[in-house]
């Protein structure tokens, strides 16, 4: 049996949600990290919505510890420090105002 034979669907889908989640937590969140930075200020980041994230990464997170799955202790656990950076700036950028 040839490679094309053995692809799936739910392999392809698994493959995509992979890259895809890699990217938003290695370019998406820095790159907002970066722009929060630069202009010392979260304006417009909706506080609710990235605490939610950050507890969904860590639920995640912990069910990879459960589980013993290193992918996705290191995967959410990026997700985990990147939103919990942005959760910072918008604790730290809004004291400074």
């Amino acid at each position: 049996m040839g490679l094309i034979e053995t692809i799936t669907l739910a392999g392809v889908i698994g493959v995509l949600t992979t890259i895809m989640g890699v990217i938003v937590k290695v370019i998406g969140l820095p790159d907002q990290i970066r722009k929060n930075y630069q202009r010392r200020s979260t304006e417009g980041l909706s506080t609710t919505f990235m605490f939610m994230t950050f507890v969904a990464y860590a639920l995640w997170t912990l069910h990879g510890v459960m589980r013993r799955d290193p992918v996705l202790i290191i995967g959410q656990g990026l997700g985990i420090v990147t939103s919990g950076i942005i959760l910072w700036q918008i604790f730290i950028y809004r004291k400074i105002k």
